[in-house]
């Protein structure tokens, strides 16, 4: 005898599939994930706590600690302690290709349970949550708050948005032609989070990537690294199997979400198997290099794995890099 499967999270209602992330997060994420620093990333702080050594495209020159490396001839910064107050703004990427799924979540939904993560590990008294959502539609703002109320309402939003198709217009006009971009989200950003903190970008950044890896970096590389000179940055990217590997399973219509473009395949060719597959590799680490270039730390999600998982790792292995001594990390090969 077999128990029934359990339901996906988008054949839930909202209230219901809110109440399931809560319950993940709370169950899963807190009691794993206690101590001094609560959060996702240790806080930018404002009190001295000592030195550690420099680790190029993490830390800001501005705070070196010039005595420490005169005397150790090793590059040191200032450590401090985390804020008691911290101010988190999302950009929750909601376009068309965040629509797409093959495992027990879309990417859409996984970016949700994302926000939740966040927002849940930031809660504490005084911190704030503000998001911008790109949507088909436009950016749609929620202003920086504090409490659970807030945090509740924004999840039951994104939970609750309209898919493309979906509205009443999707006999008229193609929403991609006047679609904002992450472009748009970030430097929205950088117009609102005017108080030092912590910035979180929820996408699959497809967003105008260029055809050619060789190329110069996409644009929205520049308005990242603008906001990472002032705020610490997490760039979570979330990601589908199928968008890294074909399966053989005869002719296919592939459809680019974003430009509506439609190509026909024959998946049964293991040549362009193999040569998708390093296409979407080779993608993929250029997201990866681009996002550690501007500046931002990286926590990769994918619809097939256990994202609650990932998530307790990533913020484990940020607080071993803070709470490591300099010297032991330099014995690190």
């Amino acid at each position: 005898m077999t128990g029934a499967a359990e339901p996906r999270l988008a054949d839930l209602a909202p209230d219901q599939r809110l109440r399931r992330l809560e319950l993940t997060v709370t169950r899963r994420l807190d009691g794993l994930l206690h101590g001094r620093y609560r959060g996702l990333l240790p806080g930018p702080g404002s009190e001295a706590a000592g030195s550690r050594e420099y680790r190029p495209g993490e830390d800001e020159v501005r705070r070196m600690d010039w005595a420490v490396t005169a005397r150790t001839t090793v590059p040191h910064v200032r450590e401090v302690d985390a804020d008691r107050e911290l101010t988190t703004w999302l950009l929750v990427d909601a376009s068309p290709s965040m629509e797409y799924g093959t495992s027990t979540l879309d990417k859409r939904e996984l970016a949700v349970a994302a926000v939740a993560a966040v927002g849940f590990l930031t809660a504490g008294v005084g911190n704030r949550l503000g998001a911008q959502v790109l949507t088909p539609d436009g950016l749609r703002r929620f202003p920086a708050r504090s409490g659970r109320t807030h945090l509740l309402g924004l999840l039951r939003a994104l939970l609750g948005a309209p898919r493309t198709g979906d509205g009443p217009d999707s006999d008229g006009a193609d929403p991609r032609d006047a679609a904002p971009g992450l472009v748009d989200g970030l430097d929205g950003l950088q117009r609102v989070a005017t108080r030092r903190g912590l910035v979180v970008i929820v996408s699959d950044f497809l967003d105008e990537l260029p055809d050619d890896q060789d190329a110069a970096p996409p644009p929205w590389a520049a308005a990242l690294r603008r906001l990472a000179v002032r705020h610490q940055v997490l760039a979570v990217e979330v990601t589908d199997p199928r968008e890294l590997e074909l399966p053989d399973v005869g002719l296919v219509t592939l459809v680019d979400p974003e430009s509506g473009r439609h190509r026909e395949v024959w998946t049964g060719d293991p040549g362009l198997r193999e040569r998708y597959a390093r296409a979407a590799a080779e993608q993929r680490d250029q997201v990866r290099r681009t996002l550690r270039r501007a500046g931002a730390t990286h926590l990769a999600l994918r619809t097939d794995r256990d994202w609650c998982a990932d998530v307790v790792r990533y913020v484990h292995e940020q607080r071993r890099l803070a709470t490591v001594p300099a010297a032991a990390r330099g014995g690190v090969a």
